[in-house]
């Protein structure tokens, strides 16, 4: 069984919380979600951060089309691997 990820990249901090607790409500995750800041290059300043939600799908049952719609929900979208 290979380790599948998906990242979904939102724009802030609350938006990724607020998403990691909904994936589990709405997908029933077997793991809780990590949340990643990603500094854009060049920038110093904590304002100037994406936050990464990464999420663990071994069974390989998450539907990327469904997460890319979900992170919409939040104004962010979902990484291609």
């Amino acid at each position: 069984m290979s380790d599948v990820r998906h990242v979904l990249v939102l724009p802030d901090r609350d938006a990724a919380e607020e998403a990691a607790e909904a994936l589990g409500e709405r997908f029933g995750l077997a793991e809780e979600p990590q949340l990643v800041r990603d500094a854009l290059a060049g920038e110093d300043d904590a304002e100037d951060a994406q936050w990464l939600v990464v999420l663990r799908d071994a069974e390989r049952r998450l539907d990327p089309v469904e997460l890319d719609a979900f992170a919409g929900e939040w104004e962010g979208w979902r990484e291609e691997p």
